[in-house]
């Protein structure tokens, strides 16, 4: 099965970690990284950008309207986010559980129920 798991963060998290702590979240999440590689369970991990560079897009009967985003009322959002193929939940609740992230932040675990990637379709 595969698994959506998104990383939540906010500034404020990030940037009161000190800079040894901070070093060894990255570490021990490269660690984790190259486990879920080992094991062929991760498909891919992918940081966002600033949220400054985040658009949203919704077509119109007028055409194609692009404004900055996101519209949430919240300091938090998607920091990053995993893209796993595992056994089935118990496992993606421990691959969730075991990210250095969950230590700060939440993880959340979202069951993908169809699709793949561009050699699948």
């Amino acid at each position: 099965m595969k698994f959506l798991l998104s990383i939540y963060g906010d500034d404020e998290t990030w940037t009161s970690l000190a800079d040894d702590v901070r070093d060894d979240l990255i570490a021990r999440t490269d660690a984790h990284n190259k486990a879920l590689v080992e094991t062929g369970e991760l498909l891919g991990a992918f940081g966002t950008s600033e949220r400054g560079n985040i658009r949203q897009v919704r077509n119109t009967e007028a055409g194609r309207v692009v404004t900055d985003g996101p519209y949430i009322e919240s300091k938090e959002y998607l920091g990053s986010f995993y893209l796993v193929d595992c056994e089935g939940l118990d496992r993606a609740l421990e691959i969730a559980a075991a990210m250095p992230s969950a230590d700060l932040v939440q993880v959340e675990v979202w069951p993908l129920m169809h699709g793949g990637t561009a050699d699948e379709l």
